[in-house]
């Protein structure tokens, strides 16, 4: 077997050779732009992709049609590193390509206005090259990645811890799309329940005879009145938010029925006692408007548990990778992008950073990962895709996702991860490290779902949206 640091010269020509075509199939799944659960045409492409590369790919699993696991192993197929991938897209972030001002291909559409495209692309590139070296050079160990859908409604690890889809994975390596190169370990993000909570009332006319009527638009205004009274009284580091999705048709009929949709956050240690006391809010306003209600829970997630050891191994390998270099053309447009969205930067300057959460404010996000976090080791590879300076769920982010700077980042972002797997597998003493630090993790806090029993994914919750907007995006030719 050749040095190490060999085989990372030979995993970065690999990743050149293999780069152009994974590039091209980010911009494909950028330009599908497919809602969570409804990414047919991305995930497709990613598991057909993989299966001719000659990985055993699995669809459809763990309850949802455009979940995969595709799995190849070599020799002893130890150690087992795990690959998380995503490709959804969110609601109204249409965004033309090349334009650095605000401009959809279609009003209203779905865009990847955080660069999901970019991700699973990425880690594909990064397993099918890890595949061709481990081949040639006889390196046991089995690479194994997830298509992980509907990560914007946090929806699908979780659901694939239940399903068992992570016994046995010694280690996973994470990523997503960024304006930065960097890693960061520790307690980082909320954990998160989202729910709905249904009403049925009664109808009447609403000026002849309302009290023969029970409003089912009032329980959810109360809902939310009494949500708000509690504020005061959580923890500091709560989030609390809501959209009303369904409450009436018209004025003179008093609605029998309405639907809320909230998302509650919080410290792990609080996020339960948090979403009771919500639910007593809930049953307040039923009560109070004798209507009956209804919960449906349809993602609950954990805070993300960065393992130290595998992110300071990963920085390395960041930096070992090395940041792109850009055109003055590719400069240019990313300060043209800055101006007309109004965002901080300097065309593609940013760091390469090794990060604590301990050190960092408080990010109020969520994120379905933090469920894998608990059940293996784990590090989220931040790779440079987005001009520096964008946010995620903007427009400005999925204008910087389809640009010759996010191809650029793909591949950097592959040979990190790349090298990063390279030392899992052939330097036992780094995993033995990292393990032991996950071993007094789980000690402290063994994984528990927060999914209630009963729970399933919420297919077909973007069905109708997506079906609006689909045949547009298919048919702009740009």
């Amino acid at each position: 077997m050749k040095s190490l640091s060999t085989e990372k010269k030979a995993i970065a020509e690999e990743i050149q050779s293999r780069q152009k075509r994974f590039w091209e199939i980010s911009d494909s799944i950028w330009g599908y732009a497919e809602l969570g659960h409804e990414e047919f045409k991305s995930s497709a492409l990613l598991a057909d992709t993989l299966e001719e590369a000659g990985f055993s790919v699995k669809r459809g699993v763990a309850g949802m049609p455009t979940a995969f696991t595709a799995v190849w192993k070599n020799g002893a197929g130890k150690p087992v590193i795990g690959f998380l991938a995503e490709y959804d897209a969110l609601p109204m972030l249409s965004q033309k390509p090349g334009t650095p001002e605000q401009d959809p291909i279609v009003n209203g559409a779905p865009g990847h206005g955080c660069g999901h495209n970019t991700m699973g692309a990425m880690q594909a590139l990064t397993v099918v090259s890890l595949k061709a070296i481990m081949e040639r050079h006889g390196i046991s160990g089995t690479l194994k990645y997830y298509g992980s859908p509907a990560e914007e409604m946090l929806v699908s690890r979780p659901y694939m811890i239940r399903a068992g889809l992570f016994k046995g994975v010694d280690v996973v390596l994470d990523c997503h799309s960024h304006d930065k190169f960097s890693v960061r370990h520790g307690m980082e993000g909320l954990g998160m329940y989202s729910f709905t909570v249904s009403f049925r009332g009664k109808t009447s006319h609403s000026g002849a005879s309302p009290w023969e009527g029970r409003s089912a638009t009032d329980a959810v205004e109360l809902l939310h009145a009494a949500t708000e009274r509690i504020r005061e009284h959580l923890p500091t580091t709560q989030r609390t938010h809501w959209v009303t999705l369904e409450g009436g048709e018209a004025p003179n009929v008093v609605p029998d029925y309405a639907r809320t949709w909230y998302f509650i956050r919080d410290l792990d240690d609080n996020l339960e006692p948090h979403f009771k006391w919500v639910l007593d809010c809930a049953k307040g306003a039923a009560l109070m408007t004798q209507t009956t209600y209804e919960v449906k829970v349809l993602a609950a997630v954990h805070q993300r548990y960065g393992n130290r050891a595998l992110s300071e191994l990963m920085h390395e390998n960041i930096k070992a990778a090395g940041k792109p270099k850009y055109t003055k053309e590719e400069i240019g447009f990313a300060q043209a992008l800055q101006k007309h969205a109004g965002l901080k930067g300097n065309g593609m300057n940013y760091e390469i950073a090794l990060q604590s959460a301990d050190n960092t404010p408080l990010h109020g996000g969520s994120s379905d990962v933090g469920d894998v976090t608990l059940v293996a080791p784990t590090a989220t590879l931040r790779f440079p895709t987005r001009v520096p300076g964008c946010h995620s769920h903007h427009w400005a982010t999925t204008a910087s996702s389809v640009t010759s700077m996010a191809r650029k980042g793909i591949t950097a972002g592959a040979k990190a991860a790349a090298f990063t797997a390279c030392d899992l597998l052939t330097r036992p003493d780094e995993l033995k490290k990292i393990r032991k630090e996950f071993a007094g993790l789980i000690k402290e806090r063994p994984y528990r779902s927060f999914l209630p029993e009963g729970a399933e994914p919420p297919l077909g919750w973007n069905a109708a949206l997506m079906e609006k907007y689909r045949a547009q995006l298919e048919s702009w030719k740009g």
